[in-house]
């Protein structure tokens, strides 16, 4: 007879003078001294009740599974099936545990820097607010604090001052705010792509098949030529350029006349680009410092802030979609976020498990993505958020010259000396590749058009493809001849609706390729 609690054999059977049931000696004395009554009927009982019973010695058979040895190796198999599925649930919850871990510290620390720099800040208005008390009877004395006090305002705001024990700068970082704010903005433009459309005055592929050079304009100095990077403010066609003879030029191309040089760097201006409703311009140069220009209503622009955080060249610049802040990218293996109004540094993020230096940056379309490049020839994706490393590509050869992020926010292109890749953001990986020069011909620039419809390489000659899906063929539509003399292309740029395309070399000269009045101009 088996027991009526566990309903197996029992080693110990003892009976119930009351209901005459069967149990097990060890488990029915647990279950009167925890609840005091049978399990099964539920009456009162206690030990004086159960009687033990004599029986010969019970040899319990053996599981249908242990009588052939296929039968032990599945029961050996279950086992150990189990036991894996159980360490791997394990895994899980350890894995999960460190990330909840990590961002738990990750907070804590954020909020210690941000209260610190709240009562480092409060602490000096207190100081300044009881200066001013002091100085109020003297008119002349509180002028000279005013103007010490903006001075000194001026100052952090240019650059965070905070130092740790060890003497480096200590950062704000990216607040819960301003990544509300990304978030937000990637939200709109996100949900505005879905419903967008190529604009019907976007130029037709039979138009971009018949473009020549309109005009070729000697922006910058003899003495140093080139042209290394160039941008269009496109509601006002405006482009500015940025050159090895240390300027950077401002340039209305509809009239064809240089509305402004910016002077100040020591050397040449690696990239430049417009932030903000084309009233800012931000450069970095070889020097190793960025420098943020205002513009004014007479045409002329003021240097506002000089960055000094990277040890390096600068090599990229690229405004986030906000028009507030803007990424900077450096050979010192760093890259850092900036607040455009203020010029504050807000995080700086290096890689310390390689050494190689960043050659080219750009921001996703939506603003969420940082794509960046590096002399290892590797293609690095940042999330912004959380400034972490989520993706690289290799394959390139040489440093990776250029970047750049279809509208369609799918496709990512990159330039280096092997030529051109096309990257699949959905699948991560490498789709197609353009090989138009031979191997000592670097491609050393790369762009979409504002649509996403067309897509533009160069170096010794310019060359443009019809955007297509990963599996269809991207047609060549046009080959720019080759440039005169030193005049490979360095940089590029489509107009508004593909109109014309801009095109910076090293002979100093910015190209403009279109057809006759498309580029705003009138007609020879």
């Amino acid at each position: 007879m088996n027991c009526s609690i566990s309903g197996e054999v029992p080693e110990e059977p003892v009976v119930s003078t009351k209901s005459g049931l069967l149990f097990e000696k060890r488990l029915i004395e647990r279950h009167i001294s925890d609840y005091g009554k049978c399990p099964v009927t539920g009456e009162p009982l206690t030990m004086d009740d159960i009687v033990p019973i004599k029986t010969g010695k019970i040899v319990k058979p053996r599981p249908v599974q242990a009588a052939s040895i296929p039968g032990m190796l599945g029961m050996f198999q279950i086992e150990w099936d189990s036991l894996m599925l159980s360490n791997f649930a394990l895994e899980q919850q350890l894995h999960t545990a460190r990330q909840e871990l990590s961002h738990a510290l990750y907070q804590h620390d954020a909020a210690c820097r941000v209260i610190a720099r709240l009562k480092k800040e409060r602490d000096e208005a207190r100081e300044l607010l009881a200066q001013a008390e002091r100085q109020l009877p003297n008119a002349a004395a509180m002028e000279s604090a005013d103007t010490a006090t903006t001075l000194s305002n001026g100052k952090r705001a240019a650059e965070d001052v905070e130092m740790d024990p060890g003497g480096k700068r200590i950062r704000p970082g990216i607040s819960s705010a301003i990544i509300t704010e990304l978030t937000d903005c990637n939200t709109t433009l996100s949900q505005q792509r879905k419903k967008r459309q190529i604009p019907p005055t976007l130029a037709p592929l039979d138009t971009l098949e018949r473009y020549t050079q309109l005009n070729s304009y000697p922006l910058h100095k003899t003495n140093k030529p080139g042209i290394l990077s160039l941008d269009i403010y496109y509601p006002k066609d405006i482009i500015a350029t940025g050159g090895v003879d240390t300027n950077a030029v401002v340039f209305d191309q509809p009239s064809g006349q240089i509305i402004s040089t910016l002077s100040g760097h020591s050397k040449r201006v690696t990239s430049v680009k417009f932030a903000g409703e084309s009233e800012m311009v931000v450069t970095g140069s070889a020097d190793k410092t960025v420098r943020v220009w205002q513009g004014s209503e007479d045409g002329s622009y003021a240097c506002r802030h000089v960055l000094k955080d990277h040890t390096a060249e600068v090599q990229a610049v690229t405004v986030h979609a906000t028009n507030n802040y803007f990424v900077t990218a450096s050979l010192d293996n760093t890259w850092c976020f900036y607040e455009l109004a203020s010029g504050l540094c807000l995080t700086q993020i290096g890689d310390s498990s390689e050494s190689d230096g960043y050659t080219s940056a750009a921001f996703h379309p939506d603003g969420l993505i940082l794509g960046t490049g590096t002399t290892g020839a590797i293609v690095k994706i940042w999330d912004v958020k959380s400034q972490a490393n989520v993706a690289r590509f290799d394959g390139h050869v040489g440093a990776v010259t250029a970047i750049s992020f279809s509208e369609n926010g799918y496709f990512l292109a990159t330039a280096a000396q092997d030529g051109v890749k096309l990257w699949d953001l959905r699948k991560l990986r490498n789709f197609r590749n353009f090989s138009p020069y031979d191997e000592n011909t670097p491609t050393q620039t790369v762009e979409f058009d504002h649509s996403g419809s067309y897509l533009a390489l160069g170096g010794s000659d310019i060359r443009v493809y019809q955007v297509a899906s990963v599996k269809s063929d991207w047609n060549s539509i046009k080959t720019f001849p080759d440039l005169s003399g030193t005049g490979k292309s360095t940089c590029l740029k489509f107009g508004p609706d593909a109109k014309y395309i801009a095109v910076g070399s090293m002979d100093r000269n910015l190209r403009i390729f279109g057809l006759p009045g498309d580029d705003g101009q009138p007609e020879d």
